[in-house]
C-alpha cells in the first residue's frame, strides 16, 4: 500500500498503476529522496516525467511545491495519476499529460518553464537518464537551486558531470539507486 508520507496530504492512500508495466517508488526510497532534497518546500514547480502512479510529484505537492506537471506515456498511468491527484485534493495544482519524455521536454521548453525539482524514474530496462539530464541542462529547465532526482537500477553508474550539472548526492537502497544532480557553483581559486 502506497501513501503520501508527509505534508498536507500525509497518510492519503495512493493507487498503483494496474498491471506490471510500472514499478512504483517504495515509501522507503520516497522518504529518503525527500530527506535529501527537502524535506519541505516553499513553492516552486515540479516535473514528474515518468509519472507512473504520480507518487513522487504528489509527495512534492504535499510538501509545498506550487504545481507539478505529470507526464507518462501509458494511458493506465495517466488515469492512475488523475485518480491519486483527485484523492489528495491536488487537481488544481497538477497538469497531467500522456506523452513520451522527449516530446514532453520539448513542449516544456516552448513554454519557457523552470523547475525546482525534476523527477526522472524511467523503467529500469530503458534507461535514457544521461541524455534526458543533458537535454534538461542544455535548455536550462532547472531553477538555479533546483535538483534533478534520477532513480535507476543500483548497478547503473551515471556520470559525475552532465553538461553544466553535477551529481551532488548518490544513495543505494536495495536494487534502487538515486542520483541527484544540481548546479555546482565554481569555487574561486587563489
Amino acid at each position: 500500500m502506497m501513501r503520501v508520507i508527509s505534508g498536507k496530504c500525509k497518510g492519503r492512500p495512493l493507487q498503483a498503476v494496474p498491471g506490471m508495466s510500472t514499478r512504483p517508488t517504495t515509501d522507503k526510497v520516497k522518504e529518503a529522496i525527500f530527506n535529501m532534497v527537502g524535506p519541505y518546500f516553499s513553492g516552486g514547480m515540479g516535473l514528474d516525467l515518468f509519472g507512473g502512479s504520480g507518487g513522487l510529484g504528489i509527495e512534492g505537492l504535499s510538501r509545498g511545491l506550487d504545481r507539478v506537471i505529470f507526464v507518462d506515456h501509458d494511458i493506465k498511468a495517466v488515469q492512475t495519476i488523475r485518480k491519486n491527484v483527485n484523492t489528495c485534493g491536488l487537481a488544481a495544482q497538477a497538469e497531467i499529460y500522456r506523452n513520451d519524455a522527449e516530446r514532453a521536454l520539448k513542449a516544456i521548453v516552448k513554454r519557457g518553464l523552470r523547475f525546482r525539482l525534476i523527477f526522472l524514474d524511467p523503467p529500469y530496462k530503458e534507461q535514457k537518464l544521461a541524455s534526458l539530464i543533458s537535454f534538461i541542462a542544455q535548455h536550462s529547465l532547472l531553477e538555479s537551486d533546483g535538483m534533478i532526482i534520477a532513480e535507476h537500477a543500483h548497478d547503473i553508474e551515471l556520470p559525475m558531470h552532465i553538461e553544466n550539472v553535477a551529481k551532488i548526492k548518490h544513495e543505494i537502497y536495495g536494487i534502487t539507486a538515486v542520483s541527484i544532480y544540481g548546479y555546482v557553483s565554481e569555487e574561486k581559486g587563489d
